[in-house]
């Protein structure tokens, strides 16, 4: 069928692959970062030119990456606004990542729409503050003129589609990057101008959201553009999963997303409800504290990084004698506690041994996030394998719980560029579309990830007893917590 590409423009570089339209097989690829300045005291922007972003573009396209591509699919950093005024200029940088500007923005809508409950009803999700349509509380609150001359709203993907097209009058954006700005709905299918009048103060222009395997049009020379994609339904489009299948992504904070075929609307807020780039939908539930329980203990024990943290954790045995950590250590939205603290329980003499305590940390982490499993799996999620996605899934003290944790296989995937793998994915479906080869309601069958599959077996009795164990304190500290 011909050669395409999958450009992804993470929040600190820009990953370009290449791939066999038919086979997926990877050609060639090219990287470039963005160039941004970190903010006084360091750390990631949260104001970034977008500029930068197609800068990082032709830097990781040069010297002929793209000779003889026909089409090219994009995804992006989730979580991002691009205010445009009516001349499509932007009216100050766009706004991105975990931006901590918006927290009090995110209350200030949950209590303007009569809470949470009616948030989860109306778009699936509650607001947080890195979600766009918190950002533009924020902006009307505290940059009103800026708030005032936009006129175009755009997330990454949305804004680099259209800049690669020259920038038309159509605007376009799917269903997965639409579903998570917080003012569209995965459940109808729609738009809700009034949330965005309630954010910003005012409507905007917002893009067409386009079928899955549409293209978002082509360029003068006749290369092709696909609808474009968020980076996190992009990733899932690269793993290709698919029914059946669950996404555990450690970092910092915990997530645990998984296919289903139909949007699930949690009254408590703690699903939220994404489309994918497949016409599918990938329920999310996030845990405040994953790795940065694993990254604690390690500092309180004096060790310097986490392989040393995960050796005397393997030192110990399931249960670790006895100790329990809940990691609530910055609250937790899984279950709903944003002011409480972590506990660690079941303290003995015997149990008093960094090792245990080591092994509690991995413990902890993982029944954090079997219980946002549970929560999918409560609402009718079909999750028969787990693929374990961050650096942390390659530590041996992960994958020796993971599997009896969770009690199901664990899939931990060699570590690749995904997204852009995902993008090039969708930019072969939209080719064999237009070129009558493929079925618009299926992507091309192309070769999953490369993987190490990890399975229960006899650890599984022991790690149900862990478990149970873990909910039991659970239980006795934050009684009904999961369930209220």
């Amino acid at each position: 069928m011909g050669i395409v590409a999958g450009l992804d423009s993470a929040p600190d570089f820009t990953c370009i692959v290449v791939c066999d339209a038919d086979t997926g097989a990877v050609l060639r690829q090219g990287y470039a970062p963005h160039p941004v300045e970190s903010p006084e005291g360091g750390g990631r922007p949260s104001d970034v030119d977008p500029q930068a972003w197609l800068l990082s573009l032709g830097e990781a396209a040069a010297g002929g990456l793209l000779e003889g591509v026909q089409a090219i699919g994009v995804s992006a950093q989730a979580n991002s606004v691009v205010p445009l005024d009516p001349q499509g200029n932007t009216v100050r940088p766009a706004m991105v990542g975990g931006d901590k500007r918006s927290q009090v923005a995110a209350a200030d809508l949950v209590d303007a729409l009569g809470g949470r409950e009616a948030w989860a009803l109306a778009v699936g999700c509650v607001p947080q503050a890195p979600q766009p349509v918190t950002k533009l509380r924020w902006l009307a609150r505290t940059e009103p003129e800026a708030a005032a001359r936009t006129a175009v709203l755009m997330q990454a993907h949305d804004w680099l589609v259209w800049q690669l097209l020259g920038r038309p009058a159509r605007r376009t954006t799917d269903r997965g990057g639409a579903s998570g700005t917080g003012y569209w709905s995965a459940a109808t299918g729609g738009y809700r101008p009034d949330l965005v009048e309630l954010a910003l103060g005012h409507q905007a222009v917002l893009p067409e959201v386009i079928g899955p395997a549409d293209a978002a049009g082509t360029t003068p020379e006749g290369l092709l553009i696909s609808a474009g994609t968020g980076e996190t339904m992009a990733a899932a489009l690269g793993l290709g999963i698919g029914l059946g299948d669950a996404v555990v992504s450690l970092g910092a904070s915990g997530s645990v997303m998984a296919v289903h075929p139909e949007a699930l609307l949690d009254r408590n807020g703690m699903i939220t409800s994404l489309a994918d780039a497949t016409g599918m939908h990938l329920p999310v539930v996030t845990t405040l504290n994953a790795v940065r329980a694993l990254r604690g203990t390690a500092e309180l024990l004096g060790l310097p990084d986490l392989e040393s943290l995960s050796d005397l954790a393997m030192k110990s045995t399931p249960g670790a004698h006895g100790l329990v950590l809940l990691p609530y250590l910055e609250g937790e939205r899984t279950p709903n506690l944003p002011h409480t603290a972590g506990t660690l329980a079941g303290l003995r003499r015997e149990s008093m041994k960094p090792e245990h305590l080591a092994r509690a940390a991995f413990e902890g982490m993982l029944c954090g996030l079997a219980d946002a499993l549970d929560v999918l799996r409560g609402r009718g999620v079909d999750v028969r394998r787990v693929f374990l996605l961050g650096a942390a899934a390659e530590l041996p003290a992960v994958q020796a719980a993971a599997p009896a944790l969770f009690g199901t296989q664990v899939v931990v995937p060699q570590p690749a560029d995904y997204a852009a793998i995902g993008a090039a994915r969708q930019a072969a479906w939209a080719l064999g579309v237009s070129q009558g080869t493929l079925d618009p309601r299926t992507p091309p069958a192309w070769q999953g990830a490369v993987a190490q599959v990890l399975e229960p077996g006899e650890e599984l009795a022991a790690g149900q007893a862990v478990r149970q164990q873990y909910v039991s304190v659970r239980e006795q500290t934050h009684p009904g917590a999961l369930h209220a």
